[in-house]
């Protein structure tokens, strides 16, 4: 039986309940930049009553076994393994979303650690910038936030806001570490095609996540849709009523699944969307229908 959601619980998060539903298919969790650990993250969900999530950490499938180890405690509770792979487009990212994938895939290991390197070689770049304008930050310390997962903006953002040099997370991208900020260094990625490619050469289903994100989301979803994709992320986050229309009437036109979720890093519970935020409706479970069909190792 499917435990009771713990009405106490909403009161831990300020942010936004107002549309909570029973399935996230974009959480991460400590093995990549979020606060929760897979097994709290697992645990959470099924303590709010969530009976559909997706573990889609950042360029890695270190956090899965144990998600999934976690989930056999609660039966009502369903758990995809996945990956959110940052791909890169001109002026830009486009993130893919990889589900039911074969997280052993030697090749896949192989490609996202290629992927966590950049990354860290990218903060270490970030931490000298930001020494330069004035806000220094200990290397030591950054590790030591990261807590052995891949140091990524997030885990940087942390530690300027523990110096007190910013107010909010949301800061740190805002004036230093985002894509125009003065602290912003870039970093190898993989072009959204070849994230689709590479998803599907592990046995996963490619989805679309925050379509709103990139300038032209037609002709990206065009394009991909040619290479693969199967999906895209309509629900997310606190997207607007018009957004999500936007998004589904795209899905229609293209063929494709409509999935959603709410990001969650648990980082800045006062501003982001929290676990089951984003009113995923149960058509997402195509996606499941869809990993049946095609047979998929790990459905």
């Amino acid at each position: 039986m499917r435990r009771a959601a713990k009405p106490s619980l909403l009161n831990e998060f300020p942010g936004r309940w107002t549309r909570l539903s029973k399935i996230d298919l974009h959480l991460h969790t400590t093995a990549s930049d979020g606060k929760l650990s897979p097994a709290q993250l697992v645990s959470k969900a099924a303590a709010l009553g969530l009976t559909l999530i997706a573990i889609t950490d950042h360029d890695t499938v270190d956090g899965i076994d144990a998600a999934l180890a976690a989930a056999r405690d609660f039966p009502g509770l369903t758990v995809i393994p996945g990956v959110e792979i940052n791909a890169d487009v001109p002026h830009g990212e486009a993130h893919i979303l990889g589900y039911f994938i074969d997280y052993t895939n030697r090749e896949l290991i192989e490609a996202l650690g290629k992927l966590r390197e950049s990354r860290e070689k990218r903060a270490v770049g970030m931490v000298a910038k930001l020494g330069k304008l004035g806000l220094n930050l200990d290397w030591q310390r950054v590790q030591e936030i990261a807590g052995g997962s891949p140091i990524g903006r997030p885990h940087i953002a942390l530690a300027l806001l523990e110096k007190g040099y910013i107010r909010s997370i949301k800061e740190a991208f805002v004036k230093y570490i985002g894509r125009d900020g003065p602290a912003y260094v870039e970093r190898e990625k993989i072009t959204p095609v070849g994230a689709v490619e590479l998803i599907l050469r592990c046995n996963g289903l490619p989805v679309l996540a925050h379509p709103t994100t990139i300038n032209d989301p037609e002709a990206m979803i065009i394009e991909l849709k040619a290479a693969g994709l199967v999906g895209i992320e309509a629900y997310y986050g606190n997207y607007t009523a018009d957004q999500v229309d936007r998004l589904v009437n795209l899905a229609r036109k293209h063929n494709l699944i409509t999935t959603g979720g709410s990001d969650y890093h648990g980082l800045d519970e006062s501003a982001e969307t929290m676990i089951g935020g984003a009113a995923v409706p149960e058509a997402a479970r195509q996606l499941i229908a869809l990993a049946e069909q095609r047979a998929l190792k790990s459905v």
